[in-house]
């Protein structure tokens, strides 16, 4: 693994085109930007506002210690209403404290800070408001309402955050308990409130009973109202409990009823439930006697929920700041007259110098308790504004949130807590210049030794990958921190952390359509990781060999059942069901009637949308742990060609590779869906990995070649229904490329189930359905094609082959492909001449000639209007016919008349290819030999008219031209494949001598 260097360098980026963040367009990109500035813009607004009020803040704490408290201790009023002395001390102190409480972030965001100062309540803090004040209700004949109750209310609302820790506590409470508790809590919390209704009964009974004539009518009507509201509160409550419950009939009973709505309609219920129980627990309360009590517990409770609505201190330190000032603003001037006062006695000072009748120690006391009071007035004032505008700030949050391509709860959390980095980043430097993107947010967090911060830093930077611009500036950032790029290679290493992992996959799979391996130690060796998830079943061992005791053993195959659990991708990206909430989305879309095109509908849509929260898809077999190792690798192959020696390098990669290659219907890790895309996987990567050219390309067939199932695995493929077509073609071409080596199109031959594949897919497509009038897929073309090139590979040199083709069953094999030869398909046609050219070469014994005659006048004329490497495959393929049926030949010859333009179409190829091609590198080899058979057979005309085109003259020039490359029969970039029987210089010689012959 990539070790961590404190040096940061640069990477060589080329930025990809392809992907899901290409796709996005330019337009959509734009809109992503605009979303990420307007957020910006207005965490600077709010910022601004704090800092301002903080400026100010600062000013009166330095003007009050200064100035008032240090030049006016002993003035400044403090009796009666006269409290400047002590409103001071208490701005004072409390200024003092917000000061203090910055050295402390967690501190100052719990006391002071802009964000979060406001929250909303969801309905499960309503649930256990009704349980507190259905204690209150039945305390309330012992206790007293006028302290009791405010104070028990703001307990309760700074208990909600001045306890943060209890969330976590309660967190820890199992799963299937907490769904328990978040299904039945409402039931319970109303359920309580019959206590209070009993306890109220009694007393009304007994009040009853001391004045039955004046009381019985009116409590009697009160009560039965009460009861009736509660029991529909109960009833209410009951069903939509019931309905949320997980039982066939009731879904099916409530998605009759309530249709696609039916979440958003509990939650509404739900709520309006709630504040109907608040509302009847005030109202429980005998109305006779104390009739101020309802009014007093409404009171109350909307006193307890707004200071539970409360984040934390800022907006009552806020309103405290303008309270205070407000409250002496008027009676400053009076208070403090410019004469002698009375109230001063003996203890008056002398005059003041300029001789007037003032006291000379309150002289500039009124101005500068105006300005005390003023800078105090615009703190809280500039506070409240801050908290007002911040409660809009989920506008331009929802905003990027939906245009940046965030999805679910966590999409919603990581973007808040962008906006909180935002703020902190602007009140700690320079408001109106800071350099805060999404981008370089999601790399501190992946940075981070936090858990919770990694998981968001990386789920981040996955979604601003997926489009453009973004993409391309995180790829950039990404790339040139190696301590980023190390974090990233760790991540993979966390199994205990299965959706960091997961997504760190993904962003390295998105990295490496652009990555240089040599830039980035190590990331093979990581990557090959991943093709070991799910692979933890216990290995059978000869019992000759194995040294396993029966206690390990057992050991062995308990922790493969824990690990092995396919729960554990299902975990992956699920999120953890927090107390008190269900598990249901919260944001389930909203079924409009398209029907229904009015103006409100339309506005109703347009708000609904722009509110709601797009859901995150279920995870799919694409989404397995080594299908994205293996999409990572095959990446950095189709990148760079210079990132495959690193890849052939890595231990035991080739072999995971290819063990998925294998369909094992014994294995119980996958299912069925998630077997087939392992194994068109892995044969995906197989087909890029044998396609490599040079010698790397050779090193990786020969490794690939030596995996001892891997022929057995891809007969399977190819023998198998089920397979798709795309997974038949990549298994076809790694076939066709490991036949270039001799000695795999001997290993090859000895499958005979492969030959048979083969020639199925390439001889007996899939017809177009007259019926449906459906054609042929491109898939099904591709296969064609395919498995036609690498029947045509192994027939290449290998007689064994040659026989196997011919002689297998169901096929007329010489006339079918005849037909592909008359194909206007240019690789259908090439394909078919190339293989009948090597089976004339290697199995003519056993061609029937009948099946030749009405070939060769095909073939001459496609030589005469071919070029390149067609025109190099049907000369070599006519020279073997005219082997085989030279007579019939030179009957077509002398019927069309074309034998000369025939033999001058020869000598002007030869000598346009006299500079070696590695597209065809075998033509001169081939026209020498189709010229040698016909003056073989014709010698006299025929060497004539090689004469009167001066081919002794050309031969000279082939023969001082010829290389090495001319002896090979294809070229895999600069490399020589498959080396010719006979070398281009005997040819030469032996053309000379015929035509010196006569």
């Amino acid at each position: 693994m990539a070790q961590t260097s404190g040096v940061e360098h640069s990477v060589h980026i080329i930025p990809a085109d392809g992907g899901a963040g290409a796709g996005a367009g330019a337009g959509e990109g734009e809109l992503v930007a605009t979303a990420e500035r307007r957020l910006n813009c207005f965490v600077r607004y709010v910022a601004l506002i704090e800092r301002l009020g903080n400026a100010l803040g600062t000013l009166a704490f330095t003007w009050a210690t200064v100035v008032l408290l240090g030049g006016y201790p002993t003035v400044l009023r403090s009796d009666n209403d006269k409290n400047d002395f002590w409103f001071a001390t208490i701005i004072f102190f409390l200024e003092a404290f917000r000061m203090f409480s910055r050295n402390n972030r967690a501190d100052y965001k719990l006391f002071f800070g802009t964000r979060g100062a406001f929250r909303l309540l969801g309905w499960n803090w309503l649930v256990l408001l009704i349980v507190y004040f259905n204690g209150v209700v039945l305390c309330f004949p012992l206790l007293s309402p006028v302290l009791f109750l405010p104070l028990l209310g703001i307990l309760v609302a700074i208990g909600q955050f001045l306890f943060p820790g209890a969330r976590r506590l309660l967190a820890r409470i199992p799963l299937w308990l907490r769904r328990v508790i978040s299904l039945w809590s409402p039931v319970i919390a109303i359920s309580l409130l019959l206590g209070a209704y009993v306890h109220q009964y009694s007393l009304s009974k007994q009040q009853v009973n001391e004045n039955p004539y004046q009381t019985y009518f009116q409590l009697r009507h009160y009560k039965v109202a009460i009861c009736i509201a509660y029991g529909v509160l109960l009833v209410v409550v009951l069903l939509v409990t019931v309905s949320r419950m997980r039982f066939a009939g009731i879904i099916k009973l409530a998605d009759s009823v309530l249709g696609s709505k039916q979440e958003f309609w509990r939650r509404v219920v739900l709520n309006l439930c709630m504040i109907g129980a608040i509302v009847t627990a005030a109202f429980s309360f005998d109305i006779i006697d104390i009739w101020y009590i309802p009014l007093l517990m409404i009171v109350v409770e909307v006193s307890t929920i707004v200071l539970a609505s409360f984040g934390n201190f800022q907006v009552p330190s806020a309103v405290l700041r303008v309270v205070l000032p407000l409250v002496r603003f008027g009676s400053i001037s009076h208070d403090y007259l410019c004469k002698e006062d009375d109230d001063m006695g003996s203890h008056a000072p002398a005059p003041a110098p300029s001789g007037g009748g003032c006291n000379p120690s309150i002289i500039n006391l009124t101005p500068s308790l105006y300005i005390f009071y003023g800078m105090v007035l615009g703190q809280g004032a500039l506070y409240l504004v801050a908290c007002v505008v911040e409660i809009f700030s989920f506008i331009p949050r929802r905003f990027l949130i939906r245009r940046g391509g965030f999805k679910g709860q966590w999409g919603v959390d990581s973007i808040n807590l962008y906006y909180s980095y935002d703020l902190d980043k602007c009140l700690e430097r320079n408001v109106l210049a800071p350099n805060i993107s999404l981008c370089k947010f999601a790399i501190v967090y992946l940075n981070s030794d936090s858990t919770k911060k990694q998981l968001h830093g990386i789920r981040i930077a996955h979604t601003l990958l997926q489009r453009e611009p973004t993409r391309t500036r995180l790829l950039v950032k990404l790339k040139a921190s190696t301590k980023t790029m190390t974090r990233l290679m760790r991540m993979l290493h966390q199994e205990n952390q299965a959706t960091i992992r997961f997504f760190a996959a993904k962003v390295i799979d998105e990295l490496a359509k652009s990555l240089l391996v040599i830039n980035c130690p190590g990331i093979v060796q990581n990557v090959s990781l991943l093709l070991d998830w799910g692979n933890n079943q216990h290995k059978r061992v000869n019992p000759l060999l194995d040294d396993t005791d029966e206690e390990q053993e057992q050991k062995n195959d308990l922790s493969v059942n824990a690990i092995g659990n396919r729960t554990e991708r299902g975990d992956a990206v699920g999120d953890s069901g927090n107390l008190l909430e269900t598990q249901e989305s919260s944001t389930q879309q909203i079924d409009i009637s398209n029907k229904k095109n009015s103006w409100i509908t339309k506005q109703w849509r347009q708000v609904y949308e722009f509110w709601s929260i797009p859901q995150e898809g279920p995870l799919t077999e694409q989404d397995l742990l080594p299908v994205i190792g293996m999409s990572i690798i095959e990446s950095l192959v189709t990148y760079d060609q210079n990132n495959c020696s690193e890849i052939s390098s890595a231990a035991n990669l080739i072999r995971k590779i290819t063990r998925f290659t294998r369909f094992c219907r014994t294995d119980t890790n996958y299912t069925d869906a998630e077997k087939k895309v392992l194994v068109h996987s892995s044969l995906k990567l197989l087909y890029k990995l044998t396609s490599i050219d040079g010698e790397i390309g050779i090193t990786l067939r020969h490794k690939i070649s030596q995996h001892p199932f891997l022929l057995r695995n891809l007969s399977e493929v190819l023998g198998d229904i089920t397979s798709n077509c795309e997974t038949k073609k990549v298994a076809s071409g790694i076939i066709r490329n490991l036949a270039i080596d001799a000695s795999m199109r001997l290993a090859i031959g000895r499958v005979q189930k492969i030959i048979t594949g083969l020639m199925h897919a390439f001889l007996t497509p899939d017809e177009p359905s007259s019926s449906t009038g459906a054609s042929v897929s491109h898939s099904e073309e591709a296969l064609r094609k395919v498995a036609g090139q690498a029947l045509a590979m192994l027939a290449i040199g290998n007689g064994s082959n040659c026989l196997a083709m011919l002689r297998q069953t169901g096929y007329s094999f010489i006339k079918e492909l005849t037909k592909l030869i008359d194909d206007d398909r240019y690789t259908y046609r090439c394909v078919a001449a190339s293989l009948l050219r090597s089976v004339l070469m290697h199995a003519r014994p056993d061609v029937k000639e009948t099946d030749l005659k009405q070939l060769s006048y095909m073939v001459l004329g496609r030589i005469l209007r071919a070029d390149g490497e067609e025109l190099e495959i049907f000369i070599g393929l006519s020279s073997h016919i005219y082997e085989a049926i030279p007579e019939e030949l030179a009957k077509d010859f002398e019927y069309s008349q074309i034998k000369v333009t025939f033999v001058k179409r020869l000598v002007d190829a030869l000598n346009a290819n006299m500079e070696p091609n590695a597209d065809c590198p075998g033509i001169m080899r081939v026209i020498l030999e189709q010229a040698i058979e016909l003056m073989k057979y014709d010698s006299s005309n025929t060497v004539n008219y090689f004469r009167d085109l001066h081919m002794i003259e050309v031969l000279s020039m082939v023969e001082e031209t010829i290389l090495e490359a001319e002896n090979y029969t294809i070229f895999m970039g600069d490399v020589g494949l498959m080396e010719a029987g006979e070398p281009l210089s005997s040819l030469v010689a032996r053309a000379k001598q015929l035509l010196d012959a006569h």
